[in-house]
């Protein structure tokens, strides 16, 4: 897992370091010091806590006139022993709220596994969009399999359409766009 690093490209867009509205600014990060680990296993040194012994993200891009924020992920997503909704809800999610980014985009390719308890932080997140909304893209069909049989797709949106494998690809302003365009068709059908 080391050697699974977060998307650097964006970085000409957008450092969460140097962003004052982000709950990383003025991290520094040490990329000769991996000390985080999930299971026992290393991470590269530029994800993130987030208060999960499994989970760890990266901020790739926020964009507060749009009103929306992409996220990346590692780990093993788990709900059931460390309640990892909850440490993104209250840690990340809300301080971006504060700002009024009410879109989420989830990228979760580097998500391994997901247990799943109850469904209430989704529910409460899905409530404080409104207008909003929250997509998980690429995760790993049995990863969405888990989420499906925890009522999670009541709140968020993925699969079909929004398993853009081809994301990195594009600058996050037209990723933003393609996802906000699968959103839409999906509300309009």
């Amino acid at each position: 897992m080391h050697e699974l690093e977060p998307f650097y490209r964006w970085l000409a867009y957008y450092d969460p370091s140097t962003d004052p509205n982000s709950p990383f600014e003025g991290k520094e990060y040490n990329y000769d010091v991996y000390s985080e680990t999930v299971y026992g296993y290393y991470l590269a040194p530029g994800w993130d806590y987030i208060g999960s012994e499994t989970l760890y993200m990266k901020i790739l891009y926020a964009d507060y006139e749009e009103g929306y924020v992409v996220f990346e992920f590692i780990g093993e997503w788990n709900d059931a022993l460390h309640n990892d909704i909850m440490h993104l809800k209250r840690n990340i999610v809300e301080h971006f709220e504060l700002y009024g980014i009410n879109k989420f985009i989830l990228i979760g390719e580097n998500v391994l596994n997901f247990h799943g308890s109850d469904d209430s932080y989704y529910e409460e997140w899905f409530e404080e969009v409104e207008d909003g909304w929250i997509a998980m893209v690429g995760f790993r069909d049995f990863v969405l399999d888990e989420m499906k049989n925890f009522n999670i797709d009541s709140y968020v949106n993925f699969g079909g359409t929004l398993q853009i494998d081809n994301w990195r690809t594009l600058t996050p302003k037209i990723f933003y766009q393609l996802v906000e365009q699968q959103i839409q068709r999906r509300i309009g059908e």
